[in-house]
């Protein structure tokens, strides 16, 4: 139900050209909610002893509740036909253009007027690529790694996580799979950032002490989801013997990258970030 919600209401900002902003209520604080003071509680005192024995006496008790501070109250009934049983897959979810906000994203987002996959079929990015627009944070004078290193460096870590992934779904499943999933074929949860943006996201952090919750918006995720592909990436680094050496530059935020980047001459993107 909350996933249709969110499909719907992507695709009314589409329509009306509108950014629609959500903010639920936390479980158990309905409380504090203004329309349940406001209004519901008086639909529930007017029709309060009447049997509400069909649409009509439902609706007409709804549209007659007023109170002495003037509320008014309109009713119609819905007599369109819904479809029952729609189910909005990872995939579908994932397209959707959706900016959650920094405190309790799960509870506050907005939704943007982008036009998006309706049947959420997109495919997943490489792996081994870093993320559209992100091919400058590879540059050897910001990672600390040569060229000739780096495609050496991914394959290594790529083999460490599915390694490490396999593992842990092995754990989870309490023994093997039952059946090798086909070539190329990513299962599971589809990844929000490719190996090689955790890596990059990874190094800022390391090499230059720039703060997660700068770097976030820059890889369009949330500092949580940015902190636990960090926390992952410095275990596997670990694994495989790998360590980060510090830059002599620290920064603070992302106009310090962008000074420095200017500075080394690296060609890039105007930086766009998403809040979140």
């Amino acid at each position: 139900r909350t996933r249709a919600w969110k499909f719907e209401l992507a695709a009314l900002a589409v329509e009306t050209g509108l950014e629609i902003t959500v903010c639920h209520f936390p479980p158990g604080t309905s409380k504090w909610n203004r329309i349940e003071h406001r209004l519901f509680s008086h639909i529930t005192m007017n029709w309060r002893g009447r049997p509400l024995t069909s649409h009509e006496v439902i609706v007409n008790s709804i549209a007659a509740t007023t109170t002495h501070t003037g509320l008014t109250v309109r009713a119609e009934l819905d007599t369109a036909l819904y479809e029952t049983g729609v189910r909005i897959s990872d995939g579908q979810l994932n397209t959707l253009p959706l900016s959650r906000h920094d405190w309790h994203g799960d509870w506050n987002y907005t939704l943007h007027p982008q036009e998006h996959r309706r049947d959420g079929v997109l495919p997943i990015p490489p792996q081994n690529e870093a993320g559209p627009g992100r091919d400058w944070l590879t540059h050897p004078a910001l990672t600390g790694i040569p060229h000739e290193q780096w495609d050496s460096l991914v394959t290594e870590l790529a083999a460490a996580r599915a390694a490490q992934r396999e593992t842990d779904l092995q754990q989870r499943r309490g023994g093997d799979r039952q059946k090798t999933p086909a070539a190329g074929l990513y299962t599971g949860r589809r990844p929000g950032l490719t190996l090689v943006d955790r890596l990059l996201a990874t190094i800022l952090y390391q090499r230059f002490k720039l703060p997660q919750v700068v770097i976030a918006p820059l890889f369009t995720v949330t500092p949580v989801t940015l902190n636990r592909a960090i926390s992952q990436t410095r275990r596997l680094l670990h694994d495989i013997g790998h360590a980060i050496e510090p830059a002599e530059t620290q920064l603070a935020t992302l106009d310090d990258l962008t000074d420095l980047t200017t500075h080394l001459g690296i060609p890039k993107p105007e930086i766009k970030t998403a809040s979140y």
